[in-house]
């Protein structure tokens, strides 16, 4: 069995996926957050009312630069960038009809900063309005095939830039078939994704990019390259896999740790320095490439919002080995 080392962006594209549906580009009827209906425009109407315009074209461009943009003849560049005027033709984006001050705005207010903008060549400047003037991107993310070489910076033992903490949240529902695969899996996308600190309060505290956002329906802290909500830390040996050869290590613009694994896309467990439980007392599971214990028996796993569709995993209580292979699978049902 394999598993999804689950982090905010693997979440972050099923919901994508959930609300680009039914892209049809027409307008219907949603729900606003307040109570009250009102008319919501893009992806076939009733999926989008519930969310605000600005999380609609974040959710958009996501999907697009990281997903879409080969299907629907979007060109990125060596460096993964694409027309503006281009994206905006997108029909999902196009119903939204945003303005180049709108799009510049959440590349600037995003809090995971997902985006990076930037005038052409033989555009007309900062100050243009003219969507043909400026190319967009997705600092990372990706399941299209890109060079990571044009996107991130190498972390390498020559130019000493290997983080202090380079850490992957997952969940208890992963953990049995992460440890039964023999590591990380990038699954369908290019990398699997890594951040360099960890919440308040925890150790490590300040160290990395921790932001506040709104985050859907509730208030939590975002620490770009983990999900804040994750219960399993699992550290990593950088720099001893970069003397090993093998596997290869990126940082991306927004700070997030990257790696393509292994040449069969896995971080081998032999490089997991610690691994630990953030919930429900769980404590150390892992040490310097061994394991140290199982999940206790008769814990609560759950699957985070998105990766139980069809499987009724999440939120079941169970033992951990048993329930956490069942939540597995419900990860991977979308």
């Amino acid at each position: 069995m394999s598993a999804d080392g689950v982090d905010q962006d693997a979440a972050d594209r099923l919901q994508e996926l959930a609300l680009g549906g039914g892209s049809g580009g027409g307008s219907g009827k949603g729900t606003k957050k307040g109570g009250g209906k009102g008319k919501g425009k893009g992806g076939g109407g009733g999926g989008h009312g519930g969310h605000g315009r600005e999380e609609q074209i974040s959710k958009a461009l996501s999907t697009l630069l990281r997903h879409q943009a080969a299907n629907v003849g979007v060109t990125l560049d060596g460096e993964g960038f694409a027309p503006l005027d281009q994206v905006m033709q997108w029909p999902r984006l196009r119903n939204l009809k945003p303005t180049v001050a709108e799009i510049q705005a959440e590349v600037a207010n995003s809090a995971k900063q997902r985006f990076s903008i930037k005038p052409r060549s033989d555009g007309a400047g900062d100050a243009s309005s003219d969507p043909a003037h400026w190319l967009i991107r997705a600092n990372q993310g990706h399941s299209i095939a890109l060079a990571s070489e044009g996107l991130h910076t190498p972390i390498t033992l020559e130019a000493g830039n290997i983080p202090d903490v380079v850490v992957h949240g997952t969940y208890f529902a992963f953990w049995p078939a992460i440890v039964a695969s023999g590591g990380l899996k990038r699954m369908g996308r290019t990398h699997t994704h890594f951040g360099t600190g960890l919440p308040d309060g925890e150790d490590g505290k300040g160290q990395g990019q921790v932001h506040d956002e709104t985050d859907e329906k509730k208030e939590t802290k975002v620490i770009s390259g983990m999900r804040a909500d994750a219960e399993i830390l699992i550290f990593v040996d950088v720099a001893q896999s970069l003397r090993d050869g093998g596997v290869k290590w990126w940082l991306s613009e927004n700070g997030v740790v990257l790696t393509e694994g292994n040449a069969d896309g896995v971080v081998p467990t032999r490089y997991f320095t610690e691994v630990r439980g953030r919930r429900q007392g769980v404590g150390l599971l892992w040490r310097d490439g061994e394991k140290v214990a199982d999940l206790p028996e008769g814990l609560v796993v759950r699957v985070p919002m998105g990766k139980h569709r069809g499987a009724g995993a999440g939120g079941e209580r169970g033992r951990g080995g048993r329930g956490g292979q069942e939540g597995g699978r419900g990860g991977r049902g979308s």
